[in-house]
Parts: structure tokens; sequence; C-alpha cells
């Protein structure tokens, strides 16, 4: 079936994008932050949004979007500049807001389900993700790599391989909130110094908020 439809050495397709999704980043700290601050349904919540937003650059990239990033300097000078302001926005937010020095599961549970809980970590999951064109030009740098040349339905195998990609990230996302909640709940360590997270994690999304907006459009 896979041959059919243009895609080769898919074992290490699989085995290369569990190493990428492995490797720390923007993702990984936003989940692992709300998982210890707010437990592991937090955390998980986020992984969901951020994989919602995964799609976003998946399906572009497979109607074209993303070429036009990598051949347009203006369009991917707009968004890098959105993702970036954005990134910078959350960062900012981490490093002035009030933060408990430990972790309340029943206040963080009631604060999930309602205004602003749940709903908000998952949106902005998903901004973090859909607003970072360097996912975009990820996608379209590293799928196609895996499509035999020729492909009679490149599309649709590009497709294909976004979403496993995006499928196959789902269960290291929610180990990563699992493994966060699970040593907040347990680790004195950590649920002393939450107050320091947010002031750390601030700090890394503004770093990466700045990476992304020195980051140069792609040659024509």
């Amino acid at each position: 079936m896979w041959a059919e439809l243009g895609i080769e050495h898919l074992g290490l397709f699989v085995l290369s994008g569990w190493l990428l999704n492995l490797t720390p980043g923007p993702d990984v700290l936003y989940i692992v932050s709300h998982a210890l601050r707010s437990g592991v349904r937090a955390g998980i919540v986020a992984a969901f949004g951020i994989t919602a937003g995964c799609f976003v650059h998946i399906v572009a990239a497979g109607l074209g979007v993303s070429a036009l990033l990598a051949t347009s300097a203006m369009a991917f000078t707009v968004l890098k500049w959105v993702g970036a302001a954005y990134l910078v926005f959350m960062g900012l937010r981490m490093l002035t807001s009030k933060t408990q020095p430990a972790i309340d599961l029943e206040a963080a549970s009631a604060d999930s389900t309602g205004a602003g809980g749940l709903k908000a970590i998952f949106f902005r999951g998903f901004l973090t993700n859909a607003l970072n064109p360097k996912v975009a030009l990820f996608f379209l740098a590293f799928v196609p790599q895996f499509i035999t040349p020729g492909a009679s339905h490149p599309t649709l195998a590009f497709l294909v391989l976004g979403v496993l990609f995006n499928v196959n990230a789902i269960p290291i996302n929610i180990g990563y909130a699992v493994l966060a909640g699970w040593a907040a709940q347990r680790t004195a360590l950590v649920q002393q110094g939450m107050h320091w997270l947010d002031r750390v994690a601030g700090a890394l999304f503004v770093g990466f908020g700045i990476k992304l907006a020195r980051t140069a459009a792609p040659e024509l």
C-alpha cells in the first residue's frame, strides 16, 4: 500500500519523527509547563492543541502554501513576525504572572474546566504551533525525502506522511505531560520551584520568539 502511494523508507521516517519529537523545543516546553503547573490533564490538552496546530502546516504544505513561504520572502516574514510576537507575548505573561509555590490539584481541576481553562490552554497551544513558519518549512524539507521521485500522487503521499508524523508525536507529547505531572505531584523540590518555573519558561519562550524573529527568509 505504501509503495502504491509513492512512500518509501517508512520505518526510517517513523524513527526519525520520534527522535525529532523527543527534542525539546517550544512545543515540549508548553506541554511540560502546563502539566507542572496545572496537572496531567492540562498538559495533555496542551499537547492536543499543539497537534491541532501542526495539522495546519500539514494541510498547507500539501496544498502548496508552505511552498509559497519557502519562495516568498514577504509571506515568510509576515508569518515569522506574527509567530515571534506571539511567543514573546506568552513568555512575558509567564515572566510577570503570579504563581503559587505548590500545585493545588483541586483548584487546577476547577480552573481547567472553567472559562479560560482547558479551552484557552488548547487554543494557545494551537497558536504556538500554527504561527511558527519554521514548522511549515520543516515539513516541506523533511517529508519529500520519503516520497518516491515521480510518484503518481505526491500530494496524497505528502498528506499521509504528514498525518502519520503528527499522530506518532501524540504518545511522546502525552508522555511529557504525564511525566511532568507525576514529578509535580511527588517531588517537593518541583512543588517549591513553581515560581521559578514560570520565570525560566517565560525566558525560554521569549528566547524562542527572538530566535524566530532572527530567522532569515529563504533565499529565492
